[in-house]
């Protein structure tokens, strides 16, 4: 195997482990597997929304500096 395959084939077996992990964690129901990355899927969506917000406001009040080199 070439060292380019290899971090490739690392990364699926990672995802098939956490697939079965999440799958594992609903007891072996898609439906409740699905249900539960949704609302998870939900929750990360908003919370990155109003970090994104926080950093805006910040940024044009000059509470950050841009590096300038």
């Amino acid at each position: 195997m070439s060292s380019e395959s290899q971090p490739n084939a690392q990364g699926a077996d990672d995802l098939e482990a956490a697939v079965d992990e999440a799958i594992d964690t609903c007891g072996s129901d898609l439906r409740a597997t699905i249900r539960a990355l949704i609302v998870a899927n939900s929750y990360l969506e908003s919370e990155n929304e109003a970090l994104n917000k926080a950093v805006s406001h910040a940024f044009i009040r000059g509470r950050f500096r841009t590096y300038s080199g």
